[in-house]
């Protein structure tokens, strides 16, 4: 018999009645559930003097629960186990969880159990794994059904998931939106996008003395002048960026997002009757996705307008060929690098 031994304990045993060393085994078995041949390991006991398995009431329990995990598991469903771990992760119980679902008050009691899920309740625990931004709207939605201790507990639980998270939100959104300039290298400036690189190349300039008065505008245009003189020189550019050209001057797709990576250096200031974006890196800092070429092409940009103010960098802009010949919100393409001012 093909059996692995997973412990070994001298116990009455029920099976011959006698005290002695009875092992817990698993053995591969086979059985049919909703017409479909599963093979799974089954946990038993085994007697040597009678040569006998036999199991208990828990093994019975569990053995229960292993076939049909097998089952989800061959059928690409979250295992009992997978959905005790999207509870857990959310720190609430069974029955506010399914309230906060709208289901029946025993559904996930039964999950983590004896019952196999549908496929669309499996969509929604997955999708509620993946998100805990939606986690967040269904417990707003379920708030006035809760004791404040309890809401509160689930709130900051999905509150540090979702900013763990809320880096990788923010790449998949624009790397989405990037997806309709692919095979066209002229926009990219023949490098593919690289949100670490653009991250390190806003905190180079960030980092550095010779650069006044680091507002959103001003800095759109440095990272436009860096990858453009990248181009010219290298015939690539730092960061795969695509830049349109806007009233003033060259800003790359998606900026809005991209100044709220992670580690981006952005501070949101009160100018009154609106908000501006101030980019600031104090202390010892390292770059780790620039190159040395990289960081001598940024510090040439930096050199040539770094003390520029915000007038005075957009008017330059506004001089170059590649700003004159592309149409407004039209994308800059590279070809223009060649005659760059600098």
């Amino acid at each position: 018999m093909d059996m692995k031994v997973i412990k070994s304990e001298r116990c009455l045993c029920t099976c011959c009645m006698e005290e002695h060393e009875v092992k817990t085994v698993l053995v591969k078995e086979e059985a049919i559930f909703k017409s479909k041949k599963i093979t799974y390991d089954a946990l038993y006991l085994y007697c040597d003097m009678a040569e006998e398995l036999y199991m208990n009431e828990q093994q019975l329990r569990e053995n229960d629960i292993r076939l049909k995990d097998a089952y989800r598991k061959s059928e690409g469903l979250l295992t009992s186990s997978d959905i005790y771990n999207i509870r857990a992760k959310y720190r609430i119980n069974q029955s506010d969880f399914c309230g906060l679902l709208g289901w029946g008050g025993k559904t996930i009691t039964r999950y983590e159990s004896h019952q196999v899920q549908d496929k669309a309740h499996d969509t929604i625990l997955k999708k509620l794994d993946q998100d805990p931004e939606w986690f967040l709207l269904l417990l707003n939605n379920y708030r006035a059904n809760l004791p404040v201790e309890s809401f509160q507990r689930y709130l900051a639980a999905a509150t540090a998931l979702y900013e763990a998270d809320r880096d990788s939100y923010l790449r998949k959104a624009i790397e989405a939106d990037y997806a309709r300039f692919q095979g066209n290298q002229l926009f990219h400036g023949n490098a593919e996008l690289s949100l670490d690189k653009t991250v390190d190349v806003i905190r180079y300039f960030a980092a550095s003395a010779k650069i006044t008065a680091l507002y959103k505008v001003k800095l759109m245009k440095l990272m436009w002048y860096a990858d453009a003189l990248s181009y010219k020189l290298r015939g690539f550019a730092i960061t795969g960026l695509v830049y349109q050209a806007l009233p003033m001057g060259a800003v790359p797709v998606g900026h809005n997002s991209i100044i709220n990576l992670k580690n981006v250096p952005c501070e949101e200031v009160d100018m009154g009757e609106t908000n501006a974006y101030h980019f600031s890196l104090r202390g010892e800092s390292t770059f780790p996705f620039l190159t040395d070429d990289d960081k001598h092409i940024l510090d040439r940009v930096i050199e040539k307008l770094g003390k520029m103010s915000k007038s005075e960098i957009i008017r330059f802009m506004h001089k170059e060929r590649a700003y004159i010949e592309t149409a407004s919100r039209d994308v800059i393409p590279f070809e223009y690098a060649e005659s760059l001012q600098i």
